[in-house]
């Protein structure tokens, strides 16, 4: 996808920095961040705004696709063992930060329902051109160097998210 290529093209632009100019250097990639204040664009605070609008949500690869959702206190604590970690100098490296577990879309999609106590009207669709099936984070490397492991599963995630999103956007159906 063009997405992962523009990842991967500015791993490459950073190892050769560091090669090059002695400089330290560690790449992080974040697998399907969720939670509170999260970028409105994704998916689950899509389907969030959605379901308690009454609208139905647009559900592609026709809910076959999986993700590793990872909640944002888990991402901080990655970011946080990083930085206490550093690389040598003239060193590259690149980390995962993700739960390591992909989850389903609809199981996803079944745990914001719990969640907000409302079931969503759903319109399948067909993959998006340049998606993938499945994406999950080997954290070996993380886990090796930090000790990470993450603690926030899925349904206890969404549940803090829709408590926030709840409080932040107000006058919302009850649960």
């Amino acid at each position: 996808s063009l997405y992962a290529a523009t990842k991967r093209s500015c791993e490459l632009m950073s190892q050769s920095y560091a090669k090059l100019y002695g400089f330290p250097q560690t790449g992080l990639r974040f697998f399907t961040v969720y939670g509170p204040w999260g970028r409105p664009d994704m998916a689950y605070f899509g389907f969030t705004k959605k379901i308690l609008a009454g609208e139905p949500i647009e559900v592609y690869g026709e809910g076959k696709m999986a993700r590793d959702f990872t909640y944002i206190d888990d991402i901080v604590d990655g970011i946080l063992g990083a930085l206490d970690n550093p690389p040598a100098s003239h060193d590259h490296r690149v980390l995962n930060i993700g739960d390591s577990r992909p989850v389903g879309l609809m199981e996803m999609i079944t745990a914001l329902e719990q969640a907000l106590v409302i079931e969503a009207e759903k319109i399948m669709r067909p993959m998006q051109p340049g998606d993938v099936t499945s994406t999950y984070a080997d954290i070996s490397k993380l886990q090796a160097l930090t000790g990470y492991r993450p603690k926030v599963m899925l349904e206890d995630g969404l549940q803090r998210f829709v408590s926030w999103y709840r409080e932040f956007y107000g006058n919302l159906p009850p649960t």
